[in-house]
C-alpha cells in the first residue's frame, strides 16, 4: 500500500496543528482560565485582594515597590521592617485586611496575618500545605534534616529534635 506524499504532508500538518492547538490550550488554561477560576473561588469565600494580571500577577508591583522602598533610607529608630522587606504583603494587609490574597504569577497566595488563624491552619490542616522544594545548591549547603522532610519523615525527625527545645533545657542556669 503506497501512501501519496501529499496525503502524508497533509496528515503531518493536521497533527502539527493539533499539537499547537493543544499547547495553546494548556498555556491559556495555565495563564488565564485557572487563575480566574481560583480568584472567583477565593472571592466567594470573602477573601479580598488584588485582581489577577496576566502573566506575572503582582510580581511587577512587588519589584517596583521593593525598588521604591530600598531607595529610601530606613529610619534608625524603626524596628518595623515588614514594609521594607515585603512591601507587597505589607500593603495587601494594610489595604485588604489581615486575611487577604496576592498573586505570585498565576498562583494565588493567601495571607494570614492573624497568629491564631495561622496556628489553627498549621495544626489542623496537616498534609494540606506542601513545603517549597529547596534548590539543590541549598540542599547541599544545609543537608538533609527537618527543613526539607515532609510527612512521616518530618514527624519522626520532629520527635527526635523536640526534646532539645524543652523549656527546662533552654533555661539558663
Amino acid at each position: 500500500m503506497v501512501i501519496d506524499r501529499a496525503l502524508l504532508e497533509e496528515l503531518l500538518y493536521v497533527l502539527g496543528g493539533l499539537v499547537v492547538l493543544w499547547f495553546a490550550w494548556r498555556v491559556l488554561e495555565w495563564g488565564w482560565l485557572s487563575p480566574r477560576r481560583l480568584g472567583r473561588a477565593l472571592r466567594a469565600q470573602d477573601l479580598r485582594g488584588t485582581a489577577y494580571r496576566f502573566p506575572a500577577g503582582d510580581l511587577k508591583d512587588e519589584a517596583r515597590q521593593l525598588a521604591a522602598e530600598r531607595a529610601k533610607p530606613m529610619p534608625l529608630q524603626s524596628h518595623s521592617i515588614s514594609a521594607r522587606v515585603q512591601p507587597l504583603v505589607h500593603n495587601a494587609v494594610k489595604e485588604h485586611g489581615k486575611i487577604s490574597m496576592i498573586w505570585v504569577g498565576p498562583t494565588p497566595g493567601v495571607i494570614l496575618h492573624d497568629p491564631k488563624l495561622v496556628r489553627e491552619v498549621l495544626s489542623n490542616k496537616f498534609g494540606h500545605f506542601k513545603k517549597e522544594k529547596l534548590p539543590s545548591r541549598f540542599m547541599k549547603l544545609i543537608g538533609l534534616g527537618l527543613l526539607n522532610h515532609e510527612g512521616d519523615k518530618w514527624a519522626v525527625h520532629r520527635k527526635i529534635i523536640n526534646h532539645a527545645f524543652l523549656l527546662e533545657k533552654l533555661k539558663v542556669t
